[in-house]
């Protein structure tokens, strides 16, 4: 995510000095990387609070020195192991690092969350604790996607499962929204990717977003293929959290293969390393593009409060660029500016008062529900 677009505008509600709450517990290398990693990048950003939520005796070998003022620890006894289905360990483990950190939000006492843990959790946390916009069935996670002409917004890639036709045109107007008041695109344009570029084609919930968003006042755009997205087909792409997932790991996975080859053929005497010598400044600037490690992490979009997923395998380096976009996006107020934009454009006036949310972590394949009315504390 670009952190200076998200502190461009420092109106409707900017936030000087955000508390970011961080999920101490979770993630591949939890707790050491993600400690290690939040700490380096709070002593060299004394404008932020950083609070450490997770258990104390398995934090504190991984703080070399005295912690600075504005880093706290708020103890947490349990976890979300990433085995585990998502909806039944959030209510069960009421202490668990991830909702100990949506409680802080939800009683004023932070201001964001960010997580590199169990994706379902994260998100049925969010919304057991902090409840979703008015006008939002389910919440979306988003990110921008590299591509030739400049970033894109890509969502859902990982939230919830077997959306509807409702739901991804939800997701539009979230995008739309995000591209636009936080992002700073004009009018941002927005397409559905599916199968085929022509109306008709793809799945029934593709077909019947497609009725329901050309019916609206977004700029949208019609449907885009796979093989659009690296061109910037549209500001905001829309799908489904299973296709978008998919999307975005191959996007990394193929990043990777490209340059392994390319640094394979500069090693091959006797011309490889001389022209290396020559291109190495250009090869430079595009791996800087693709480092994906900078985006920090996908918000969530939908829920009542600033949450921001990193990736699971995230070692301290990638943790550090993660607090200090959840961080830009506290400061943005991006839920505020959502709220604001739905009721606006009376999208709030849908079918948001289901009391239950059918959620999925984008690497299981069994359903688990939420029911909102109990928080569990």
């Amino acid at each position: 995510m670009d952190v200076e677009a998200l502190t461009r505008d420092p109106a409707s509600g900017y936030l000087e000095r955000p508390r970011v709450a961080l999920d101490a517990m979770g993630g591949d290398h939890a707790p050491e990387e993600v400690v290690r990693g939040a700490v380096d990048w709070a002593r060299e950003h004394a404008d932020v609070d950083v609070i450490l939520v997770g258990d104390e005796a398995r934090i504190a070998p991984f703080i070399d020195e005295a912690l600075p003022p504005h880093v706290t620890i708020v103890h947490a006894s349990e976890a979300v192991d990433m085995d585990e289905a998502p909806a039944v360990a959030v209510r069960r483990k009421k202490d668990a690092a991830i909702n100990v950190a949506m409680r802080l939000v939800r009683d004023g006492k932070a201001d964001a969350v960010v997580t590199a843990g169990h994706t379902g959790a994260g998100v049925a946390s969010a919304i057991l604790h902090l409840k979703r916009l008015p006008g939002v069935d389910r919440p979306a996670l988003a990110i921008q996607m590299i591509t030739d002409k400049g970033p894109l917004t890509l969502l859902d890639i990982g939230a919830t499962t077997d959306s509807t036709g409702v739901n991804l045109a939800q997701y539009a107007h979230m995008g739309s929204i995000f591209s636009e008041q936080v992002l700073g695109v004009t009018d941002p344009s927005v397409a559905l990717l599916s199968i085929g570029g022509e109306q008709g084609k793809g799945e029934v919930r593709v077909q019947d977003a497609t009725v329901l968003l050309e019916d609206g006042h977004l700029n949208f755009v019609g449907n885009v293929e796979g093989r659009d997205v690296p061109h910037h087909p549209a500001d905001v792409v829309v799908c489904d959290a299973s296709v978008g997932n998919v999307v975005m790991k191959f996007f990394e996975g193929l990043a990777q293969v490209i340059f392994g080859m390319v640094e394979e053929e500069f090693r091959r005497p006797p011309w490889g390393p001389l022209g290396y010598v020559f291109m190495r400044p250009g090869i430079g600037r595009i791996r800087e593009r693709f480092d994906y490690e900078k985006l920090g992490g996908s918000p969530l979009l939908g829920v009542n409060g600033t949450v921001l997923i990193t990736h699971g395998s995230a070692k301290r380096r990638m943790v550090g660029y993660a607090v200090e976009v959840t961080a830009a996006a506290a400061r943005a107020n991006i839920p505020e500016r959502i709220r604001a934009k739905l009721i606006e454009e009376g999208v709030d006036k849908s079918t948001a008062q289901r009391k239950t949310a059918v959620l999925h972590h984008d690497d299981e394949s069994s359903l688990v529900t939420v029911d909102e009315a109990d928080e569990g504390g």
